[in-house]
């Protein structure tokens, strides 16, 4: 019985000591290396203010000004050899494409348990962390990121954070332009609220020749973060030739965000007008050719000889002459007679 015991409190200790010593070990985020395996980093499950199953893509805390929140980090190594890892807080902004990306200083709201931690071979191990909300903090979504680095890599598990409060939901579409040589549709999404948005776009377009067309819908791949600003494109595949047209870009979000914008341009070939402007030239260059030569009595029987009165009334006088002298020949002879 007391060897029962014995061996009952060994095997409790030594579980004990297995969930504590991943306890202590912070995790790192990082994606495998091509053509083999590498260190990896996900929210654990069964922690946070949603806890839920396996497999949540990111945290999501929230909390009213004041309060202190706290979740777990999994991190997984399974290599051969033991990594160390390197842990800190950072916020989350938008590139100007809209892309996802973490400050590079430390976020003074996320403290991890350790900034350091080696994580041995074929271990998993959770990792602790706490998020300290400002009392003077906005109401709405403040995105954040545990970021975490080793063996020259760095990556980042996604933390959605929301103040407790008034939420808006709002967004403008501004500085929207057409490039007719590449066939394009530049425009910039601002958010105007305090929550993260998922815009959906609609583009019309409106031709005085070409009519009215619906060119695109679709949900745009980016979350615009609050006060962030995204320039972003669209195609335009078959612009008119010969059209003045105009774009209406419609974006929409959750929440009732709604934001329109519009642009015009002018569709000339010119290379065509300029094919036809040399035809035109040519052809009121050779009418010009034309008449000047027909003016100018230019090529054979075109007009009357210079000459001609001359060489006439001289032949009438001398027919005249030889005429008179015919007829008087008679009258001569016979007065000599």
């Amino acid at each position: 019985m007391l060897t029962r015991n014995i061996r009952s409190a060994v095997l409790t200790a030594a579980v004990l000591l297995c969930s504590a010593v991943p306890a202590l070990v912070p995790a790192a985020a990082a994606e495998p290396a091509a053509g083999g395996s590498g260190w990896t980093a996900a929210p654990a499950s069964g922690a946070g203010t949603r806890p839920s199953a396996d497999g949540r893509p990111y945290f999501y805390l929230e909390g009213a000004p004041g309060t202190v929140l706290e979740d777990t980090l999994a991190l997984t190594n399974p290599g051969k050899k033991a990594v160390t890892v390197r842990l800190r807080g950072a916020e989350a902004y938008n590139t100007a494409s809209g892309g996802s990306a973490f400050r590079a200083t430390g976020h003074t709201w996320i403290i991890p348990a350790a900034r350091t931690v080696q994580v041995p071979a074929r271990t998993s191990a959770r990792v602790p962390f706490s998020v300290t909300v400002p009392a003077t903090a906005e109401p709405g979504d403040h995105p954040a990121a545990i970021v975490a680095a080793a063996g020259g890599r760095e990556t980042g598990v996604r933390v959605q954070l929301r103040v407790s409060g008034p939420t808006l939901s709002a967004l403008t579409v501004e500085d929207v332009r057409v490039d007719k040589g590449r066939g394009l549709i530049h425009y910039t999404v601002v958010n105007r609220g305090n929550t993260a948005l998922t815009p959906h776009l609609d583009v019309r377009t409106d031709g005085l020749i070409s009519g009215a067309h619906h060119l695109t819908g679709r949900t745009l791949p980016v979350e615009l973060l609050p006060g962030r600003r995204a320039r972003l494109t669209e195609k335009w595949p078959h612009p008119p030739a010969l059209d003045s047209a105009s774009v209406h870009l419609t974006v929409v979000a959750g929440g009732g965000a709604h934001g329109t914008g519009a642009a015009s341009a002018v569709f000339v070939p010119w290379w065509r007008v300029a094919g036809a402007a040399v035809l035109v030239l040519v052809g009121t260059g050779g009418w010009f050719a034309v008449r000047r030569r027909r003016r100018r009595g230019d090529g054979p029987g075109s007009g009357p000889d210079p000459y001609a009165g001359d060489s006439g009334t001289s032949d009438s006088d001398s027919s005249t002459s030889d005429t008179q002298y015919t007829d008087s020949e008679p009258a001569t002879a016979g007065a000599a007679t």
